[in-house]
Formats: structure tokens, sequence, C-alpha cells
């Protein structure tokens, strides 16, 4: 399904799939002064979705089974490069029905949801001492085998240190694993998960890879956690960097959802109702650390 909207563009895939309940949200947007337009795409009240930027493209990808949508991604078609990555995660959805997609031939495919001409000529990240650094992790979509594939797609990716992607010492690799175990918990209901590397003008590398793709100096993750009690957020924000001589806790990285839309500029968590939305992303950071056990 594709929509044209006068100031953005919607590419949708299109899922076969019925019940879609597991990762739908309705929240109360009577006092929601910020939350997205969800006329031509209903898809976009869920609460993983940040507001969507003036003129962006967002790539919804879906898979053929229960789960229905599997996660989203802005898309910046001027930088040609990804905002964010969005997706929810909770018990079922991190169920092992299958193993890391693996192919000698098409180890990161092209989105097909997304324009040739919308994307960088190449995979620019080949050869460069750089990672492919899955957005939305392989790791945290092992329910289907579909599923799992699309993490590989190009527009899921940012160009990563290997010691930011995958070292013990490294705050981003850590978290990832983290994220896993809070969405896990007994308790939790739902957790929503935005995950980014930045790419405005000042907040990315001088150099572009291979003259076309942007390096993010920073990276970053927002997360809502839904349970019986209501909801709580959290915030991090890392310099990417090239190796880490000490291990510090992830609470040193942690920030409110406040302070993060202040440095990255965007608006998590818009389609919560305005009360809530101000309370879970304004509790000041200490408060938020104990909330998370950080």
């Amino acid at each position: 399904m594709l929509a044209l909207l006068p100031v953005m563009l919607f590419f949708v895939a299109c899922s076969d799939s019925g019940d879609d309940s597991w990762n739908s949200d309705s929240p109360d947007s009577a006092n929601n002064a910020n939350r997205n337009d969800t006329s031509r795409e209903p898809a976009l009240q869920r609460l993983e979705f940040p507001h969507i930027k003036e003129g962006n493209i967002v790539l919804i990808h879906t898979t053929n089974d229960q789960y229905g949508i599997n996660y989203s991604v802005e898309w910046d078609p001027q930088k040609k490069a990804q905002r964010w990555s969005a997706y929810q995660l909770d018990t079922r959805s991190l169920e092992k029905n299958t193993s890391r997609y693996r192919s000698d031939n098409n180890q990161y495919p092209h989105d097909p949801l997304l324009q040739n001409s919308l994307y960088l000529s190449q995979d620019c990240i080949w050869n460069t001492g750089f990672e492919h650094g899955h957005i939305c992790p392989s790791a945290d979509r092992l329910y289907s085998a579909e599923a799992n594939y699309q993490t590989f797609f190009l527009t899921n990716m940012q160009p990563q240190y290997g010691a930011f992607n995958g070292n013990d010492k490294s705050p981003w690799f850590r978290l990832e694993t983290q994220v896993r175990s809070w969405a896990n918990a007994q308790a939790t209901e739902t957790l929503y998960v935005v995950k980014g590397g930045t790419i405005e003008d000042n907040q990315i590398f001088p150099n572009k890879l291979k003259g076309e793709m942007i390096i993010p100096k920073y990276f970053f993750v927002a997360l809502l956690l839904k349970n019986a009690q209501g909801y709580k957020a959290v915030g991090f924000w890392m310099e990417h960097v090239s190796g880490y001589s000490q291990k510090l806790p992830l609470g040193d990285y942690a920030v409110n959802i406040e302070e993060l839309q202040r440095l990255t500029g965007i608006d998590f968590f818009c389609n919560l109702p305005d009360d809530v939305e101000q309370r879970v992303e304004q509790l000041p950071i200490e408060n938020v650390k104990r909330a998370w056990g950080l």
C-alpha cells in the first residue's frame, strides 16, 4: 500500500494477518495536542511512534502471521538515512522460533518499501572498518524467519564501530541485552522501543562512508514501558566511539525523555495523552533511574 500525503510520504507493507491486537494501541487522544496525524495511516497512533518530521518517509514492515507489524523506520529522503527504528517488545515477541538470518549472496537486502532513488547507490558499510549496526536488532525478532529477515534491510542499519556494536564494555551492546530483559519481565505488558543514530548536520562525522553514508556521532534509545501500574519511560544517549577503556554502569548514559528530546530534536511518545506524556517524560533523572533499577 502506498499513500501520498501533502507533506509526508508513507510506504506501508500490507499484511494478510487477521488479528493485530498484539501490537495495536488506541490511546485516548482527546487531550493530545502533538499526536501524529492518523487520517491516512492508522498505525501512526501506536505508542512507539515519535512525531513524524515533515517530508520524511515512514516504512512500516509487517509479517504475514499473527504478529502483524514488525518494526517501522522513519527515513529522511534528503539525507538518505534513517532517523529511527521503532517497535514493540513483550514476552510473546521474544519467542525464539527461528535462527538469525544468513545469506552469502545478499546478507543486507535493499528495503522493498523504499524506491531505489531514495536510497544510496550502494551498501556503503562493506569494507570500511565499520559494522552493519542493526537498529531493530536481529535478536529482538526471532519469533519468525520473515520478521528476522526484515531486520537485515539496509534501511534498518547504521554504521557502527565494531567495539561499539559488539564489545561487552560498550553501553549499546549491553543495553540491547537489558532491553530484552525488561521486556521479558513478568510484570511487563509491553515495552515500546525507539532507537537510532544522529543524522543532523552538527551530530555526524565530517566524512561520509564512500562519500555517501552519514556516520552518527551519537546513538540513542527511548523506552516506554507499560505495566499494571501505568507507564514509565527512560532515555539513553551515548557517544559513538571506537573503543571503551572501562565498563561503566548503564545508568551513566541514562537521561529522562525530555532531555533526550532536547538532544535529538525528536518528539518521543507523542501519542500518549498529554498529561501522561508530561509526567513520564519530565520525571527527574534520579527518579527515572530508581524506577528502572539503574
